[in-house]
């Protein structure tokens, strides 16, 4: 039975590591990607500033009503660009930072991962010594009962230490 919840915990910490391994490859992935649209939209938006300023330039060189009416349509770029400026930040605050987050979430589920497996090992090596006393000294049944009741006390500690 003892053997069997190891097995079951040995199944449960295989599909833990290949979440985590999973997460760790997509959710960096997604993030420099994010990152990157976020740099290419800031760097539209300073284009555009650029394309408003020389809008305005060649505006103060014209009649009074075509420069009206570049100036009117600069602005309205202008304000545009407020929107993608919102955007860049919205998208900066909302996106790339909460992903950025699960770096250090990955590595502290990867860090319990491996103390959950340490805890394992010992486990496994403590029942095997426990199976090797068995063996020794088939019919010393306060032996065997000792330390079945040691192994499974230490096993409970390195569950609750693990908790």
């Amino acid at each position: 039975m003892l053997r069997r919840s190891l097995e079951n915990r040995d199944a449960q910490t295989r599909q833990l590591q290949d979440a985590v391994t999973n997460v760790e490859k997509h959710f960096g992935e997604l993030c420099q990607i994010f990152a990157a649209y976020v740099r290419k939209t800031a760097r539209l938006r300073d284009k555009a500033d650029l394309l408003v300023n020389e809008i305005n330039v060649y505006a103060s060189t014209e009649t009074p009503n075509l420069r009206q009416g570049l100036k009117n349509f600069a602005d309205e770029f202008a304000k545009l660009q407020d929107y993608r400026q919102a955007e860049v930040e919205r998208l900066e605050a909302k996106v790339v930072e909460p992903l950025k987050a699960y770096g250090t979430i990955v590595k502290m589920k990867r860090d319990d991962l491996k103390a959950s497996l340490t805890a394992r090992n010992r486990e496994a090596k403590q029942l095997t010594q426990l199976e090797r006393t068995r063996q020794r000294n088939p019919s010393d049944r306060h032996v065997i009962d000792l330390e079945k009741f040691s192994v499974k006390g230490k096993i409970i500690r390195n569950l609750y230490s693990l908790c």
